[in-house]
């Protein structure tokens, strides 16, 4: 290493200085000279030296180390970025907003009830799903998946309306209200409305709806999104990335955007025995004290 500054001083005695000497090299920059404008005469003078800012310092010894052999042998070795074995990605409100998402997705839910012959709102079936909840209990309720309490909403909602329909066809047969309706003849009615319900048709609305979901999910992913993803595999290209959610959407159905740099997603609706213990375990928490 090339020392381009060098300051010896020897002991002082009172008042007076002994010795000074300070060599530098032709190359160093002005700020780090001495601002003596001559030699000392004798022991009674004075040097005054003045030490530049120390931003300056810093840059100026930036600009003329220089490592020995050994130091960048040593620096050689190292390895110039840390490499990334697995990167993790949370999905709705991370990768991309979930309102719009959320409102493009009900939209076509509407549209495709209103297809079946059911007019429905995509509130009828929040609403629905809660008191499917609230009726499971307080364990198995919220360990339920939100594709179990959504199907079961809507079947529920569509059940509802067929049972109101025959309801009303069974009061204008026997000219009367249908809040005149017989029990026994309520119950009827109620059969034939689940067995009027496809399951089939069921599971195609929400087909509808969850499908929408991943292709508004695609059209409002943050502009940063694919470049940022893109620079990773380039930087890493053994990195496996995958996806960790507590919903329904995954990125390796999202073909025209997330699916090529994603390998793989875990969902909390993938282990449903798993989340029924979590939630006894932690309804126990503080129990046993």
């Amino acid at each position: 290493m090339k020392l381009h500054l060098c300051l010896l001083a020897a002991a002082a005695t009172t008042h007076h200085a002994e010795a000074f000497s300070l060599r530098m090299a032709s190359d160093i920059p002005p700020p780090l000279r001495s601002v003596a404008s001559q030699p000392p005469s004798s022991t009674s003078s004075s040097l005054r030296f003045v030490p530049p800012p120390k931003s300056v310092l810093l840059a100026a010894v930036s600009a003329t180390f220089e490592p020995t052999t050994a130091a960048s042998s040593v620096d050689d070795t190292l390895p110039k970025t840390k490499t990334i074995g697995l990167l993790t990605f949370d999905l709705d409100d991370s990768l991309y907003p979930i309102a719009p998402v959320l409102h493009d997705a009900n939209e076509i839910f509407v549209q495709t009830m209103s297809n079946y012959g059911y007019d429905l709102e995509p509130n009828d079936i929040v609403e629905a799903g809660k008191r499917i909840r609230e009726e499971a209990g307080p364990i198995a309720g919220t360990a339920m998946s939100h594709t179990e309490v959504r199907l079961e909403a809507i079947r529920r909602e569509m059940e509802r309306m067929m049972l109101q329909k025959k309801l009303q066809e069974c009061a204008e047969d026997w000219a009367t209200e249908v809040e005149s309706i017989t029990a026994p003849i309520r119950s009827s009615a109620e059969k034939w409305a689940r067995a009027a319900v496809s399951q089939t048709v069921v599971e195609s609305i929400y087909s509808a709806w969850e499908r929408e979901r991943h292709h508004s999910a695609e059209r409002h992913l943050y502009p940063e999104i694919i470049s940022s993803l893109q620079k990773i595999r380039e930087d890493h290209p053994d990195v496996v990335i995958g996806a960790v959610t507590d919903g329904k959407a995954n990125p390796m159905l999202m073909v025209f955007s997330l699916a090529p740099y994603f390998d793989f997603c875990m969902s909390w609706e993938d282990d449903a025995s798993g989340r029924t213990e979590f939630f006894k375990e932690l309804g126990n928490v503080g129990s046993d004290g």
